[in-house]
């Protein structure tokens, strides 16, 4: 079995729900962590589902601040993380370990 850390997803959001990772086949992966980068002016509210489950749902990010959530959630192969923003000048910084 091969165990790989890696960057799971490192993306700016959408405004509306949108794949962030998907597990690939014949694979389960860990999410270990999670940041999200609040890089306008104003604050904003993101929101982020593992497998259709809300982990954080709208959550409040002041202005020019980051969020982070450390977890050790596991998921089945195909199974997704989805998330999206209220602007676009949000970023998704997503890390785990994939295992195959």
């Amino acid at each position: 079995m091969a165990t790989t850390t890696k960057a799971l997803a490192r993306t700016t959001a959408a405004t509306t729900s949108t794949t962030l990772y998907t597990v690939p086949a014949a694979t389960t992966t860990v999410v270990t962590n999670i940041v999200i980068s609040n890089n306008s002016a104003a604050a904003v509210t993101a929101t982020m589902t593992l497998d259709g489950i809300n982990i954080l749902p709208t959550v409040s990010i002041a202005a020019n601040s980051v969020f982070g959530f450390d977890l050790k959630q596991v998921l089945a192969a195909t199974k997704i993380i989805a998330g999206f923003s209220s602007v676009t000048t949000t970023t998704f910084h997503i890390s785990g370990v994939e295992i195959s």
